[in-house]
């Protein structure tokens, strides 16, 4: 059977419904998403995140009317600097060592606020986010980081709230139906083809058929990350190791279909990835469709993270968690045997998050000193004792140290408070340059972690004001085709700043909704004209 729609997307996570609300909402009568996964696996990515989303917001009194989660009394609780889009610009530059192309920043940036109104207009139902981006002190609620809203029951809750609308809307969604073709006819003069709809693997029916698109197709179906074989080909030695923390479907598929059937321009950091500190008794190759991103293990700012044999081998206090966390996976993989330990006193311990880290959701090792927290932790493969007792003896020295010479600089986890463990006796070989506070008493905890792959970081070329896909051989737009999500490639280049990248799906889908549902407007009025 051959069916007609005005839109086709492919993928049911943040960025394929963006597209889909969005084409509807600029004039498409019939929009199709397909999706590879059955129902039970819808969403991609992005039902694993938290749901934060990146945005630029111009303080507290911009952000409330999109939140349900605060009271009057509760809003004069809160301390909030705005987050502005020089500050967003520089945070995505800082990460991305000023490798990000600056015409899709400017688009992610620049329109990351009025997309977020707008997705709560569709029906996403954000919150402040108290749990994962402020702490109280001093009865104070304090944001840091820039990155404040969340969306209700994190990543499941934003699917579910997408899905809702999108069906409200009218949009037909197909799952278990993955895309296997790209279709295509010759444009005139050699300017390459045109994308005219996609042919569809039915897994229950076991049949295969055609699906064409008056005004185009989305391509929003992830990257290649739970493809241990393109991990390995891309990222390199070892990658084929990493936990998949999403879902088991994003195996790039669609990126090699668009390269090799349509001659896609492949952009972006194709070796870079974005990996996290993560459960090393997590499933290995999908995460959990119940905790979901529970497994994330995030609290080491706040403590020492050692290999198997004892030794420190990040700076834990570099930048806040939200512009680390995407790239300290990557260190853990690169440890002997792709595991480590993060270890705490009971004060640090107390500022974990209980999602992560709380009963029920890790496996937590105890002692009452750090001889006898080393020796439980043998039960797990680790074996640096000795290293671990006098590595900790050497960091509270230094600790010690600076806070001798600076007895003014306060423990501060709402900002980069400069507690050091440098001083003018020296340092460690490794310092820590925030947060570094003593671990002197017991009991001491200690967590086993690995690296949690999230998304890749390569992907298509295409132009930042519609989101179409550019063509290798012509540099020009391959007409029909249009590409949002994890799959557009150049905005992150070895790390990223938390929550841009559920931003960046909404911003970019929406404008590949809105291009792609006018351009079937305008070959449908171009045709009415050619039959007068």
């Amino acid at each position: 059977m051959t069916q007609t729609y005005d839109v086709i997307v492919i993928g049911s996570g943040n960025a394929g419904f963006s597209a889909a609300s969005s084409a509807l909402d600029h004039g498409a009568a019939r929009v199709l998403l397909v999706e590879k996964a059955p129902p039970q696996w819808a969403g991609g990515n992005s039902a694993f995140t938290a749901g934060a989303y990146r945005t630029v917001f111009h303080g507290l009194d911009d952000v409330l009317p999109l939140v349900e989660n605060v009271s009057v009394e509760t809003a004069k609780q809160i301390d909030m600097a705005p987050y502005t889009e020089a500050d967003f610009r520089g945070d995505l530059d800082r990460m991305t060592s000023g490798r990000a192309d600056a015409e899709l920043v400017s688009a992610l940036v620049g329109e990351s606020n009025e997309t977020t109104k707008w997705l709560a207009k569709n029906g996403v139902r954000f919150q402040l986010s108290f749990n994962r981006q402020a702490y109280q002190i001093d009865g104070r609620y304090k944001f840091w980081g820039g990155m404040v809203l969340s969306v209700v029951d994190g990543g499941k809750g934003l699917i579910q709230q997408h899905t809702a609308n999108a069906k409200r809307k009218g949009v037909e969604i197909r799952y278990d139906s993955p895309v296997v073709k790209l279709l295509t006819r010759d444009t005139s003069a050699g300017a390459g083809p045109e994308v005219v709809g996609v042919t569809v693997r039915d897994l229950v029916a076991n049949c295969t058929y055609d699906v064409h698109a008056r005004g185009g197709v989305v391509l929003a179906a992830g990257g290649f990350e739970s493809s241990p074989q393109l991990r390995a080909q891309y990222l390199g030695p070892g990658w084929d190791l990493a936990y998949v923390r999403g879902t088991p479907h994003n195996t790039g598929d669609l990126l090699r279909l668009a390269i090799d059937e349509v001659g896609a321009a492949a952009a972006g950091h194709w070796s870079g990835c974005h990996s996290t500190c993560w459960d090393a008794n997590a499933p290995r190759n999908a995460g959990d469709l119940v905790l979901t991103n529970q497994f994330t293990k995030s609290g080491y700012p706040l403590g020492v993270m050692v290999n198997v044999e004892g030794e420190r081998f990040v700076d834990e206090g570099e930048d806040m968690r939200n512009f680390t966390y995407a790239k300290f996976g990557r260190a853990v993989l690169g440890q002997p045997e792709g595991v480590a330990w993060q270890v705490w006193d009971r004060e640090g311990a107390g500022w974990l998050r209980e999602e992560e880290y709380g009963e029920g959701v890790v496996e937590k090792v105890w002692g009452e000193s750090m001889e006898e927290l080393a020796e439980k932790m043998r039960a797990g493969g680790f074996r640096g004792a000795k290293a671990l007792v006098e590595g900790v003896r050497e960091y509270n020295e230094a600790v010690t140290a600076f806070r001798r010479e600076n007895p003014d600089v306060k423990f501060d986890p709402s900002k980069k408070d400069g507690l050091s463990t440098r001083s003018s006796s020296g340092g460690l070989r490794l310092d820590k340059t925030n947060w570094a506070t003593p671990i002197t008493k017991g009991p001491f905890l200690a967590v086993k972690i690995a690296c949690g792959i999230t998304f890749t970081f390569g992907g298509l070329k295409i132009d930042p004001g519609n989101a179409a896909v550019i063509s290798q051989a012509s540099g020009r737009p391959i007409p029909g085709l249009y590409c949002t999500g994890e799959m557009v490639g150049g905005l992150f280049y070895g790390n990223y700043p938390g929550g841009s990248g559920l931003t960046s799906g909404a911003v970019f889908g929406r404008k590949s909704g809105r291009a792609a549902a006018q351009r079937s407007q305008q070959l449908r009025e171009a045709l009415l004209k050619s039959q007068l």
